[in-house]
């Protein structure tokens, strides 16, 4: 199958819903059984559509506010992949998990893109890309830039650095 426009803006519309819907069941007709899904938040891809489900599950108790907005999307030209563009804003009220950051009650905004690749009118392949130290920094788990905390932080790392050189 190649991508249309049409095709494409509603399969973002059904997947923007179901995560506004807050419905991870909602995404099993939008995947193959066997999605790899790779995000920077996750420490290893999720693969198959049930790891997708809890990741999304586990989205929402960390921030269960949790809405995103489409922005643009671009297609592979006789290609079966698109990247779009989106926003994630979220009040962060659980834990995050993994890594285990306890809620901070910090509002989350973050523009990210995805690339999706597909097999036939599902996604087979999905790749997540948004600034981790942006979001580590609006929920209170990493110092403002610029700030002495950060600069307490640089000097930690510079003394691991040297240690681990020896």
């Amino acid at each position: 199958m190649v991508l249309d426009e049409q095709f494409a803006r509603e399969f973002a519309e059904r997947y923007v819903d179901a995560w506004n819907l807050h419905d991870a069941e909602r995404i099993e007709p939008l995947v193959t059984p066997d999605v790899v899904w790779l995000d920077p938040s996750l420490p290893e891809p999720a693969r198959g559509v049930e790891a997708v489900k809890d990741f999304m599950r586990r989205s929402w108790v960390a921030f269960p506010d949790l809405r995103l907005s489409s922005g643009p999307m671009w297609l592979e030209p006789h290609g079966e992949s698109m990247t779009w563009a989106w926003r994630m804003e979220g009040t962060h009220r659980g834990a995050i998990d993994p890594p285990g950051f306890a809620a901070t009650g910090k509002r989350i905004d973050i523009d990210g893109i995805d690339v999706w690749d597909f097999a036939g009118d599902r996604l087979e392949r999905y790749r997540a890309y948004y600034d981790m130290a942006t979001l580590a920094r609006q929920i209170g788990a990493m110092p403002p830039a610029g700030s002495a905390g950060e600069r307490v932080g640089v000097v930690l790392q510079r003394a691991q650095a040297r240690f681990a050189r020896r």
